[in-house]
């Protein structure tokens, strides 16, 4: 790469899971609308055809007349070739496919345990991540041996397992887990201050907190507007609006799977007294079974939604159909913000600024002392040229550290599991689980659970699963 009137040309970017049929493309408009950025994006993918579609479509957007920042998309037979070389790599790969994660979602409700997402805490959470901890293993050791001095970003998820795997296979990775759901918690505050303190906030960025947790368990310590202090703007807030929950100004907002009325965080707020700063559906999965998400009916009555897989699968179909759209010239992706902050992450540690966001990398500066030092854990950190520098959190309240706790010693033991290839260390984390627990299943109950779980993706786990170890 080359460095040039503030501004970095010929970059070189990996893309790993390079036929993503959304994140891709929000990577692709976002690098279109820089102009202090441009070089190659090599995309990678196990389904070369998605790959080589999205060269075709990430070529057409950089030609556009108002795409000030300029790439050329190229697939990439090999991880060797997409890697080499490279100064960036971004990994968002589906672990599977939407079969498996049906059985991950919805197997567990035999137990009545049911799952608002499914993808990173919970039955479906761990699940997933065994058939995803081997392609990382692999994932990581390419990157050591093609690009080991890359920044590599990670959207994959379950993301703590994720990030854990790369830096468990190679320590020196420069590696980082980013997710966008602290940013909709921000808004959510921004619309709070603007309902209680009668004030306009165009940007939702000036909404200050300080991040702690662990991913999609994140919580604020403090959050404040230009020098006010939010919580107990938000106190007031959540006095008159608890059995509502938040008014989104569209009747039909609850047709969205993803949206909730914010009622999950105005509860643990009241309980905890931090802001628990993810959506809802992931909140919930995080706690007890029997508190959130004891049936449909529970859910419905803190108004968020069970996505079910069907859903997945349909949406899909349309994103399928969509891509076929764009390759063919039918219809063209729109230049706008995609609300993700990965380009601006690149330029941070390409030393084109400075910035503030918050990331999830291993624990081991001590960023919240009262957690493990191998605990991959989401808290702020200063991105400054060729360097993340964390940012302390400070002790978790005891409260809030039992309630994450029982998830960062699963971490250990499903990374293990799915290393040795072990469906006991699976139970044993199973039985460890909150949304298992919340139920008071039978442990011959839980372990027949596990065994048809594996079995159900066995198709994407090593030979040593199969062979019955």
């Amino acid at each position: 790469m080359k460095y040039e009137n503030n501004c970095v040309k010929d970059l070189q970017i990996a893309y790993i899971g390079g036929g993503s049929r959304g994140w891709a493309w929000n990577l692709m408009t976002d690098l279109a609308m820089d102009g202090q950025l441009s070089g190659t994006v090599r995309l990678y993918d196990i389904d070369k055809q998605a790959a080589e579609n999205n060269v075709i479509i990430g070529n057409r957007v950089s030609a556009m007349e108002n795409a000030v920042g300029k790439w050329t998309y190229t697939a990439s037979d090999s991880l060797k070739e997409a890697l080499t070389g490279a100064d960036f790599v971004v990994i968002s790969i589906l672990p599977g496919t939407f079969d498996e994660m049906a059985s991950d979602v919805h197997l567990p409700e035999r137990l009545g345990v049911y799952q608002s997402v499914g993808d990173t805490a919970g039955p479906g959470g761990m699940i997933r991540a065994l058939r995803t901890i081997p392609m990382f293993v692999t994932i990581a050791q390419a990157i050591r041996d093609y690009s080991p001095r890359a920044w590599v970003i990670n959207y994959t998820n379950p993301m703590s397992l994720c990030v854990k795997t790369l830096y468990h296979i190679f320590p020196q990775i420069k590696a980082f887990g980013c997710c966008h759901e602290v940013f909709g918690t921000q808004k959510f505050l921004r619309d709070v201050c603007e309902a209680e303190c009668g004030l306009s906030i165009p940007d939702w960025h000036d909404i200050h907190v300080s991040v702690t947790g662990i991913n999609h368990f994140t919580w604020f310590s403090s959050a404040s507007y230009q020098g006010l202090d939010l919580f107990p703007v938000y106190e007031k807030y959540i006095a008159s609006h608890y059995e509502s929950g938040y008014d989104h100004r569209d009747d039909n907002w609850m047709n969205s799977f993803f949206e909730c009325a914010h009622r999950v965080k105005m509860n643990l707020f009241r309980r905890f007294g931090y802001i628990a700063a993810a959506g809802d559906r992931h909140l919930a999965e995080f706690m007890p079974s029997n508190e959130y998400l004891n049936d449909p009916e529970t859910v419905k009555r803190w108004k968020f939604s069970l996505t079910p897989v069907t859903w997945r699968k349909e949406d899909l179909q349309k994103r399928l159909e969509r891509s076929a759209r764009l390759v063919k010239g039918g219809e063209n992706l729109e230049l706008k913000p995609s609300g993700e902050e990965g380009v601006l992450l690149m330029k941070a540690l390409l030393g084109l600024g400075r910035l503030v966001s918050n990331v999830n990398i291993p624990n081991t500066a001590g960023q919240i002392p009262n957690l493990p030092a191998a605990a991959v854990v989401e808290t702020n950190a200063l991105f400054d040229r060729d360097h993340i520098y964390p940012i302390a959190a400070g002790d978790l309240p005891e409260n809030i550290r039992a309630l994450i706790l029982p998830h960062v010693e699963n971490h250990e033991r499903i990374l293990k599991a799915a290393l040795l290839c072990d469906e006991e260390m699976v139970v044993d984390a199973f039985l460890h689980d909150p949304l298992i627990l919340g139920q008071k299943p039978a442990e011959a109950d839980v372990r027949a659970l596990v065994h048809d779980m594996i079995r159900n993706t066995a198709a994407y786990l090593p030979a040593g699963w199969k062979s019955g170890r």
